[in-house]
């Protein structure tokens, strides 16, 4: 996968959320309120809190709404159960799909998301059809105006126990193990580090280049469309953006 087609992707995804700050807000919300079910509002002893803390600082979330997310959360218990569900397809053009949701109700979810992809010219597949080309990793993006010593930040992120750091045009990028996400982003987090990004995706092993206009339109609104349901946290895709 090319990280510079990667960082294509952040820009986009960050320059159309602009318009939509306050529904990525509820879906962050709705993720803090999981976590703290899950292992209680104290991020200290819950790192799966810690996490989404950090991927709702670099999506800059006030932090006034992430504690009141957490603090709803804590006093809700008998609040909606969120179930974590992840579907899988194929967009046009072949290129693999992968949905992650939070929902209350999978019937409507799954049906929501099938529509979509049957509007778009692609179809829902079945679990593990498409997961076996991407590779479950941790990815903390680094603007470089931030770092520029780019020997010190190899150095400082390989200390912190990171996988490998790849320096792209305007960004650098660090990808852990699942494991050692927690770790190394709070290390580098102490070091002062700002993150444009925060998180545990779905990196693509190989990835497909669309040279059909329309292909490329209904690949982009299938993602978009996508993404726009209140049930869906996350879409990845191993679909190479022409720059």
């Amino acid at each position: 996968m090319s990280g510079h087609s990667k960082w294509a992707n952040i820009k986009r995804k960050k320059e159309e959320s602009d318009s939509k700050r306050g529904k990525i807000f509820t879906k962050l919300g709705r993720e803090l309120a999981v976590v703290v079910k899950q292992g209680g509002p104290d991020p200290v002893s819950n790192s799966k809190l810690k996490d989404v803390i950090a991927k709702a600082k670099a999506e800059n979330m006030p932090n006034d709404n992430i504690m009141r997310s957490i603090k709803k959360a804590a006093g809700d218990q008998d609040g909606a159960n969120y179930e974590e569900i992840t579907y899988e397809g194929y967009g046009p053009g072949g290129v693999a799909v992968i949905v992650e949701t939070m929902t209350d109700n999978k019937n409507r979810t799954a049906g929501d998301v099938r529509h979509l992809f049957d509007k778009y010219g692609g179809n829902m597949g079945t679990s593990g059809c498409v997961s076996f080309l991407f590779n479950r990793k941790g990815l903390i993006v680094v603007l470089k105006e931030t770092r520029p010593n780019e020997d010190a930040v190899m150095m400082e992120a390989l200390e912190a126990g990171a996988e490998d750091i790849v320096s792209q045009e305007d960004v650098y990028e660090i990808t852990t193990t699942p494991e050692g996400f927690s770790a190394v982003r709070e290390a580098l987090e102490k070091d002062g580090y700002e993150f444009e990004e925060a998180d545990i995706e779905m990196i693509p092993v190989t990835t497909v280049s669309l040279t059909d206009p329309k292909q490329v339109e209904s690949l982009e609104k299938l993602v978009d469309s996508l993404d726009d349901l209140d049930d869906v946290q996350n879409v990845f895709h191993n679909w190479e953006e022409s720059e």
